[in-house]
């Protein structure tokens, strides 16, 4: 049977988020396999995608069904392209001492061995490429009271996707997770009603002001399975409207007064090429970014402090593209920059802050402070000067994207300077999203891995520069100057509406292999790191 595009299977497929989710994909020409619990309307739903897909009942909780389910779809579709794990039980909200074991165990098995069974099973019959993608919850991540076994097992299912990430790597299977804050979903609605959640005061928890609506996660997961992000494995991308940002006493947003309109339904998109600055924009992964925002037919201002190669890159591109020589460490160089593109253009709708240097390799009793002050100014002291005369210009809508690292979660002596500023950068983001939230601006952080410079490609190739000791921690493949790029033009977009203050891993899995030794086997000698490659590592 010829298919068009993947075959993609999505549990719990007849509730708020999961019919979205079919939505989803079916516009993107994907065969939706959609499946959940018999009574819930799931071959209705299958039905109105239209005739190529494919509505099943079938129960989560029972090992019996999921082998049967892989089995009938193995048959019909000979393989899989897409699992969404996204079958659930909502919080029971009781008391612990109210809680009974059986309860316990019955949300365990739908919410975390359910959606384990489902992978292996798919994973049998997946090829390179496939993905796996699990929907999680803020639950999981941050403790609430009278929530134990619904915390328990997202938190259990995140964990679950971090070591089948580096299970499935070498195979060429991907495996990522959503983490949704509070959406607005047929289950919210009866929570409501039942006197169990005041989503006023939801609201007001939260930075940007509402709810998720349920398209807004869909699009996220359509982002993870999509073949461009192939460098992203094992992340947990928070969707939570800037929830975990905020930690302080009182309202991260003013009381609103009804449910607002983006909470209810999708707004208009705003038509025209945005205004796009990206710091570091001149070479390697700046000018990726630069040249996808541009192909976009988006205006790039591309600020470097080599302001020749930032020149040839506006030049090549075409059209009013900007090129600025700056010094993101000066201030008064960063005031200029942003008064001139005032001037020029009158407004900023995406800032990019990619400028970055790394300290010496040298112990820290040998490293002097100068060089720990030049790292910190550029990295961190410059990305909150830009971001301070960013928002200036900047209206609802505008978005600030901080390229950072993992090394803010999983630093490595002696780079002390690089890690600090890329700790300070991963929090930076957390408290703009909190602060600028009610305003309608958004931030995100992009953590990279070790990615292949584009300058240096050829020399690796050959052997100048040894990368495989670096491949040998990476779960997936070596990430690519192109893989940053297409993160960053997604948390850019209206498609990630409802992400704010989070932070996307683009490593491969680096972030997910907590094991001793190495993540790949190139069956190769431990080769010695070339100083130059090194200088390319996040």
């Amino acid at each position: 049977m010829k298919q068009s595009g993947r075959v993609v299977i999505i549990t719990g497929a007849a509730g708020g988020i999961g019919r979205a989710l079919g939505n989803a994909f079916a516009e993107d020409g994907d065969t939706v396999v959609a499946v959940d619990l018999p009574g819930r309307g799931i071959l209705e739903f299958a039905r109105g995608l239209g005739h190529r897909h494919l509505g099943l009942e079938f129960d989560v909780s029972r090992e019996k069904d999921i082998v049967e389910l892989c089995g009938r779809i193995e048959a019909q579709f000979a393989r899989v392209g897409v699992l969404i794990n996204n079958a659930a039980i909502g919080p029971i909200m009781a008391a612990t001492i109210d809680n009974s074991v059986d309860v316990f165990r019955h949300t365990l098995a739908v919410n975390l061995i359910g959606p384990f069974a489902m992978a292996r099973e798919a994973a049998r019959r997946m090829q390179p490429g496939a993905v796996v993608v699990n929907v999680a919850s803020l639950a999981g991540v941050l403790g609430n009271p009278r929530r134990n076994a619904y915390a328990a097992s997202k938190a259990g299912l995140i964990s679950i996707t971090k070591s089948l990430a580096c299970e499935l790597a070498p195979r060429g299977i991907r495996v990522t997770a959503v983490a949704p804050g509070y959406v607005r979903t047929p289950m919210v609605d009866r929570l409501e009603r039942a006197g169990e959640m005041n989503l006023a005061a939801v609201r007001r928890r939260v930075p940007i002001g509402r709810m998720a609506r349920p398209d807004e996660i869909a699009r996220v997961v359509r982002f993870l399975a999509s073949p461009q992000t192939g460098y992203v494995n094992g992340s947990v991308l928070t969707v939570d409207g800037g929830w975990m940002s905020f930690n302080q006493p009182g309202d991260a947003h003013p009381p609103v007064g009804e449910i607002p309109a983006a909470e209810l339904s999708r707004p208009a998109e705003q038509r025209g090429a945005r205004l796009v600055l990206v710091t570091g924009g001149a070479n390697d992964i700046g000018a990726a970014v630069a040249r996808r925002f541009a192909a976009n037919g988006d205006t790039v201002v591309i600020a470097d402090r080599d302001g020749v190669a930032a020149a040839e890159l506006a030049g090549s591109l075409g059209g009013e593209h900007m090129a600025k020589s700056v010094d993101v460490a000066v201030e008064s160089e960063v005031v200029g920059l942003f008064e001139e593109v005032r001037g020029r253009f009158g407004r900023l709708d995406v800032l990019v802050n990619g400028a970055c240097v790394a300290d010496t390799f040298g112990p820290g009793n040998q490293q002097i402070t100068a060089q720990l002050e030049r790292v910190l100014d550029v990295n961190l002291t410059g990305a909150f000067t830009c971001a301070r005369e960013a928002i200036k210009m900047m209206r609802p809508g505008g978005v600030i994207l901080n390229v950072g690292s993992i090394d803010a979660f999983l630093p490595s002596a002696p780079r002390h300077a690089y890690e600090a500023s890329q700790a300070g950068i991963e929090i930076l983001t957390r408290c703009m999203a909190a602060e600028l939230g009610p305003g309608g601006i958004r931030t995100a952080t992009i953590a990279l891995g070790s990615t292949r410079p584009s300058s240096v490609a050829g020399s690796a190739k050959v052997g100048d520069i040894a990368a495989k000791v670096i491949r040998r921690r990476i779960p997936g493949r070596m990430g690519e100057p192109e893989d940053v790029a297409a993160a960053a033009f997604f948390l850019a977009s209206p498609d990630a509406s409802y992400i704010s203050g989070s932070t996307l891993c683009v490593n491969g899995g680096c972030t997910s292999f907590g094991n001793t030794g190495f993540a790949t086997d190139l069956d190769q000698e431990h080769p010695v790191v070339d100083a130059k490659w090194l200088s390319f590592m996040p």
